[in-house]
């Protein structure tokens, strides 16, 4: 059971100075292997735990990135954001979660409080809000690296690791001309900013093929919040009578589901309907629904595994490099032809 035992305390009851103890915590390379070991049992055994973050500040580490992220309630991230801690934690790292909540306002404030020594690296999924980015110059004024995933701005230079969303929109959009839909309509959050952009892209490329015409009247942009993007689909759904929707988040087509039964559609036979999500009850859902599943999980292990590149002098920061994984593309029920 874990007590208030001090360093000071713990160094007694090893026979070592307190400098010993400190410099096993902080991984120095002059503490012999063997000591260090005997120092991190004596610890777990007395149940003391080392304020990382006080002991490294003069040594300008913390052992400690920062995890920046628009939500909490998307599947997505809580995937993803597993496989950053399991990089970290396997290199002696902790991790801090921010969440900006879609505000690039909170997200530059949250940047601000980065820079005095807190972490020693941001990996960070873009607010998606905002044209304007000086505020994460900070980060490398102060020799603090960023690594995006699956959000990034394009007026940052730096590594991103995101999903081929150009092709699996496509892919997506091609199913459902495939399946019979004519009238397929985009929905969209921020759809001018990297992944909304995207994906946007590559549904119009579909079109374009199958030469169906691009009716900016079935592009949909609007909001996070569930009251209004609910109210702009019925309204989407009314007035253009789409037989098809490609949400390009996971919301989006929750409310379409909403929607369709307040109106009496029925999915796929009224309105086809494919996301991207990484629900993992898609098949269980009734009809079963069809997704543009976004690796998650390994878009966080990349990105970490970037950033401790960086941390480690094995990369440079501030160089523009993109890594695109391949999502998984399973068609259900709910996007076929009856």
């Amino acid at each position: 059971m874990a007590n208030n035992i001090t360093i000071v305390e713990l160094a007694a009851a090893l026979g070592l100075s307190k400098s010993t103890v400190s410099r096993a915590f902080r991984d120095s390379e002059d503490i012999n292997p063997k000591t260090r070991e005997k120092i991190l049992q004596k610890a777990n055994e007395l149940g003391f735990s080392p304020n990382l973050y006080a002991s490294n500040l003069r040594g300008n580490k913390s052992h400690t990135i920062a995890i920046i992220i628009p939500e909490f309630g998307n599947k997505f991230f809580s995937q993803a954001i597993k496989g950053i801690e399991w990089v970290a934690r396997n290199n002696g790292y902790h991790v801090l979660i921010y969440v900006t909540d879609h505000s690039a306002e909170k997200e530059a404030d949250i940047i601000r409080t980065l820079v005095n020594g807190r972490v020693d690296g941001v990996i960070m999924s873009g607010s998606g809000e905002g044209n304007n980015h000086e505020y994460l110059k900070l980060l490398q004024n102060n020799k603090v690296p960023l690594v995006f995933f699956d959000r990034y701005y394009e007026d940052v230079p730096t590594a991103c690791i995101t999903g081929n969303d150009f092709e699996s929109s496509y892919q997506a959009t091609k199913h459902l001309i495939t399946n019979g839909a004519k009238r397929i309509a985009y929905l969209a959050v921020n759809k001018d900013v990297s992944i909304g952009k995207i994906r946007m892209e590559g549904y119009k490329k579909a079109l374009e093929e199958a030469k169906l015409p691009i009716n900016e009247q079935l592009i949909l942009d609007t909001s996070n919040d569930v009251h209004v993007n609910y109210q702009d689909i019925k309204t989407l759904i009314q007035i253009q009578h789409p037989d098809a929707i490609f949400a390009s988040v996971e919301r989006l087509a929750m409310s379409t589901i909403r929607v369709a039964r307040e109106l009496h559609l029925t999915i796929p036979n009224d309105l086809k309907l494919i996301c991207f999500s990484c629900l993992d009850i898609a098949d269980m859902l009734q009809p079963s629904l069809s997704v543009v599943k976004q690796p998650a999980y390994e878009m966080g292990i990349q990105a970490t595994s970037q950033l401790f590149d960086i941390l480690c002098g094995r990369k440079p920061d501030g160089i523009r490099n993109l890594l695109f994984l391949d999502s998984e593309l399973i068609f259900q029920h709910s996007s076929r032809k009856v």
